[in-house]
């Protein structure tokens, strides 16, 4: 069968073919588009700026980066040289460790979940990637419910239950941690909201069961964890 005659047997699917790739250029158009117009406001902008300005603007986001690098830095040796059992978080390389003074006990896999703003403003959620120190509030069991908040919801498109219906027993999975701040430290659930291995909780942190379980009896209410 020749490419002609596959054209003519299936028109339907040859046209929705068609209408998609032409979709897809327009939508890349349109992104490059917007990304010439931003970057000509910034030029403009910049344009307006005097020599000092412009150096000034730059220094500052400067420092900031460097200012931000230091602070992870110093975070990442204290978490080295603590004394007392705790957790680190590497949140760029995505590895958690069990550690004390110095001695690397486990080095554990993990996802981080995305930093997100959900809702339409003034009523949003603004979720941030966790940095600096953080403490043990409360380790869940599968047994323990845990009222998922409403954004989850909305971030997954889903209609928002009435409260009782959001308080689930094992909806953070076999195990998981509550931080200070709402940080969460969680396994993936077999049923809820979380339970799908491509959504991971903004904000929070997700492990596997086996590994969180591994490392529950050296953990407790106050443990440190840190995040750099």
């Amino acid at each position: 069968m020749t490419f002609f005659e596959f054209c003519r047997r299936h028109v339907g699917f040859v046209t929705a073919c068609v209408l998609i790739i032409i979709s897809m250029l327009a939508l890349d158009g349109w992104v490059l588009t917007k990304r010439a117009a931003y970057t000509n406001e910034i030029a403009r902008l910049r344009s307006g700026m005097s020599d000092f300005e412009r150096k000034r603007s730059d220094a500052i986001l400067s420092s900031r980066e460097r200012r931000l690098q230091v602070m992870m830095q110093l975070i990442r040796r204290q978490a080295r040289w603590d004394k007392d059992i705790h957790l680190a978080i590497s949140v760029d390389s995505g590895r958690m460790y069990l550690e004390r003074e110095g001695a690397l006990l486990r080095e554990i896999p993990v996802e981080m979940g995305p930093e997100r703003r959900i809702g339409t403003p003034p009523d949003t959620v603004h979720l941030a990637t966790p940095r600096g120190a953080r403490s043990i509030q409360a380790i869940l069991a599968d047994t323990s419910a845990w009222e998922v908040p409403e954004w989850v919801y909305v971030d997954r498109g889903i209609p928002v239950p009435p409260a009782a219906a959001r308080t689930m027993k094992g909806a953070l999975g076999p195990v998981s941690i509550v931080l200070d701040g709402g940080t969460i430290i969680y396994s993936a659930p077999a049923a809820g909201p979380l339970a799908d291995s491509a959504y991971v909780l903004p904000g929070s942190v997700r492990a596997r069961a086996e590994d969180l379980e591994a490392i529950l009896p050296n953990l407790g209410t106050g443990t440190t964890v840190y995040f750099y």
